[in-house]
């Protein structure tokens, strides 16, 4: 990196902007919010927004090498019962761990999450930055939350809140 560039990069960190380092050599830094979510299932290649059209969320990665990832799909409502409550878990995705970067892939070590399955795992994530939007690519898996949908990947993007 030139020392222009570092410059800048010191600076942007002093005035408390943080730079967003994803595609030739960037990597998402900061915190990230949720803009969609979409699932495609590998047997046929329909796309679907099984979190709703407006689902929320965000990702955060800290400079000490954390990350939290929450999101929720559209509509949720407050349960009243058991059903309800359980009826929930579908709508929802966190997670948070020790994270690194290996070129465009991003990979968390699990340590808590809404699904006990994922704790004590390595969840690996392709992303690409461009401006101010970072996009993940899931590999493929069967999803806990849409089992029943087979073998899908989500594609889901963020963008820097304003």
């Amino acid at each position: 990196m030139s020392n222009f560039k570092w410059v800048l990069v010191l600076g942007m960190i002093a005035s408390g902007v943080q730079p967003s380092l994803g595609a030739d050599g960037e990597r998402p830094a900061g915190i990230w919010k949720l803009v969609s979510y979409e699932v495609e299932r590998q047997a046929n290649g329909q796309k679907e927004p099984v979190m709703g059209n407006s689902p929320t969320g965000y990702v955060t990665f800290t400079q000490e090498g954390r990350v939290f990832f929450v999101l929720t799909g559209e509509g949720r409502k407050a349960a009243k019962t058991d059903q309800e409550r359980a009826e929930l878990l579908s709508t929802l995705v966190a997670y948070s761990g020790m994270y690194r970067f290996e070129g465009d892939r991003w990979i968390t070590k699990v340590d808590v999450a809404w699904n006990p399955e994922w704790v004590g795992t390595e969840q690996a994530r392709t992303f690409k930055v461009e401006g101010d939007r970072l996009q993940v690519l899931t590999p493929w898996r069967v999803m806990p939350n849409w089992a029943d949908k087979g073998m899908t990947r989500s594609i889901v993007t963020f963008e820097r809140p304003k």
